[in-house]
Order: C-alpha cells, then structure tokens, then sequence
C-alpha cells in the first residue's frame, strides 16, 4: 500500500511538473505607435515633434516628423529597455538624443540630450 501511495505521489507530481513551464512574460511593445513629443526649454523655444516607432525585424526602429519640417528624419539608433527607450537622430546638423520613459499607459517623459526635458503622449487612432 505505501509503494502505492507513493508511486501514485510521483505520478502525480510528474504530471504536474510537465504541465507547468518556465516562460519569461512577454513585454508588450508599450512603445509601438504614434507619440506628441515636446521638448522644452530649448535655445529655439519649445519644439513639438512626432515620432513614429514600429518594429523590424525583432528590431525598435523609426522617424520622426515635426510641423516645421514635414520631411521624415529616420532614428539612427533606437536602445530599448523594459520600461525605457532613447532613439537617436540627426538634428540640425548635430547627432542628438532622446531617452523616454514610461508614467503611464499613454504618456512618456524623459528629456533630451540630459538636458531639457521632454513629455510625450500616445497619439490614438480611431
């Protein structure tokens, strides 16, 4: 009776141990889509900017668009984290850079080459 209680425990705890599996949760690409970007206090003034992120090739790439200048400038470089991106771009002859973080499911805050802060907002579409 004992070998058969504990033939049954280990039958059980092995079917038990193959239905359960070791996964890492998969992060939502919080970061995808459309984002209202502002940049304040910069020498110009504020600057108001889109950026547009979507993913390639497993890979975090995109553009950015503003009022001013409505031809697209591609990010050179995008470093993403699990609650953080920093794209990185051409401005004004100058190689710039941008790190956003997460506050909330459609805004971000961050700044812009560490010095001027930056806020962005999910732009939804309907």
């Amino acid at each position: 009776m004992k070998k058969l209680c504990s033939f049954f425990s280990a039958l059980f705890l092995l079917a038990l141990s193959l239905q359960t599996r070791a996964q890492t949760p998969s992060a939502p690409d919080y970061f995808i889509g459309k984002w209202n970007i502002e940049v304040k206090g910069t020498p110009n003034g504020d600057s108001k900017m889109i950026f547009n992120l979507e993913r390639k090739d497993g890979k975090l790439t995109g553009y950015l668009t503003s009022k001013e200048k409505p031809d697209t400038t591609q990010f050179t470089k995008v470093e993403e984290k699990e609650k953080s991106v920093t794209v990185y771009f051409s401005a004004q002859g100058y190689d710039v850079f941008i790190k956003l973080e997460k506050k909330d499911d459609d805004h971000v805050a961050g700044n812009l080459m560490d010095m001027f802060d930056a806020t962005g907002e999910r732009i939804k579409v309907s």
